[in-house]
């Protein structure tokens, strides 16, 4: 039987759904999804099991540079202690 990581990427290219793969922790390999609408992280662990978060969102565009100074500004604060 195929390691669960090779079944969600067979599943992503069977819908013919693009993905990237990456990895942000050890002993996971982290496949990220971006359909409209949505963005899916799906860690799948080296033991197999899966852990998975949905961010769903309007699809805005800002195109402003206030905007993204603003945003920028913001994130700062985040990083600050």
């Amino acid at each position: 039987m195929a390691h669960r990581l090779y079944r969600v990427l067979k599943l992503l290219d069977d819908l013919h759904i693009h993905y990237r793969l990456g990895r942000d922790r050890d002993k996971t390999v982290m496949v990220e999804v971006a359909v409209p609408g949505e963005r899916i992280e799906i860690e799948v662990f080296e033991d197999g099991h899966i852990e998975f978060a949905r961010f769903t969102g309007d699809e805005r565009v800002e195109s402003r540079e206030p905007e993204i100074e603003r945003l920028f500004q913001e994130l700062r604060k985040v990083d600050e202690p």
